[in-house]
């Protein structure tokens, strides 16, 4: 993309971004899980004086966000991350928060659903259908759900429920994999850490130390191709001191994205009662609540919170 339309659509992004703290926080407290979100912020870690130059240059375009950012040389990430081998320096990027748990995160979100009067009912959401009278039907185990108002909010599937509607939005996918590991020795990661000249993220999760890939571009449901993580474990074995692997084989997921990195959020343009909220690509969990306070805001007729006209599904 041309450096202007990047530009247009880091604006677009941002309040999505400054809210979606903010928005699981709030969650977390009233879902009791507050063990499971730490603010640490993250560390971008250089090999050489060039790529570290190159990356505080980065570090300086970005202050005029309003980011809490350190300058860190060796030392300085030997001081924050004692078990990592010595290397060239880094950035500390301290605003940020990471969840060590994601799917506990997602049932303390489903129990307190429950917990307020919701419903969980598993079933085929292909078979979502319009009535004569407008409102939607889908077929569940404990037999057919009518209702009002229908959100399609499956990520990568999405396009098996507006594809066959008659929307031709572009939804690609980013693959990526991830593994987790033990520590040797009682080492310890304090921070998410990412080898930017190497292209790996090493973070600390309740299970283990998760090694995560870069981007893989490829088919959704193509058998999975982890080579990225086999290249990349014996250089992370050398920063960090990584045991034995805790995972029978790599976790992959499929990252939904659009072609300008924004979600969609809002109306289906054609079918009244009809709503979408997916395409968040790297986003997904981050973005969840904030989203959905978007999307609960439209469909009940407040005025939206922030501006929800760059992520409307009509912009295709």
């Amino acid at each position: 993309s041309a450096p202007e339309r990047v530009q247009r659509n880091i604006e677009a992004r941002r309040p999505l971004i400054e809210h979606s703290l903010s928005e699981h926080e709030a969650l977390i407290q009233q879902a009791g899980a507050g063990e499971l979100l730490r603010r640490t912020g993250w560390i971008k870690l250089h090999r050489s004086e060039r790529t570290l130059a190159a990356g505080l240059a980065d570090a300086e375009r970005l202050r005029a966000y309003d980011l809490h950012i350190d300058t860190l040389d060796s030392a300085g990430v030997a001081a924050l991350e004692p078990d990592l081998a010595p290397i060239m320096g880094g950035i500390h990027y301290r605003d940020t928060a990471a969840i060590i748990d994601p799917a506990a995160l997602s049932k303390a979100y489903a129990d307190l659903f429950v917990s307020r009067g919701g419903h969980l009912l598993s079933g085929d959401a292909r078979s979502l259908s319009q009535e004569p009278d407008g409102r939607w039907r889908v077929e569940t185990a404990n037999g057919p759900l009518v209702a009002g108002a229908a959100v399609v909010t499956l990520g990568p599937w999405s396009d098996a429920i507006y594809g066959p509607l008659g929307y031709r939005i572009p939804l690609g996918w980013k693959r990526g994999y991830h593994m987790h590991y033990a520590a040797k020795d009682g080492a310890k990661l304090n921070h998410p850490i990412l080898d930017a000249d190497v292209g790996y993220l090493l973070a600390p999760m309740r299970r283990g130390v998760r090694l995560t890939s870069g981007a893989e571009f490829a088919r959704r449901d193509a058998p999975p191709t982890p080579v990225q993580i086999e290249v990349c474990e014996p250089t992370a074995r050398q920063l960090f001191p990584l045991a034995e692997r805790l995972d029978p084989e790599p976790w992959r997921g499929a990252r939904p994205c659009l072609p300008d990195m924004l979600p969609i959020v809002g109306p289906a343009p054609r079918h009244r009662g009809l709503w979408f909220d997916f395409g968040h690509a790297h986003h997904g969990l981050t973005l969840g609540p904030v989203s959905g306070r978007l999307l609960a805001d439209m469909m009940t007729g407040e005025k939206p919170f922030i501006d929800p006209t760059p992520y409307r599904a009509d912009r295709f």
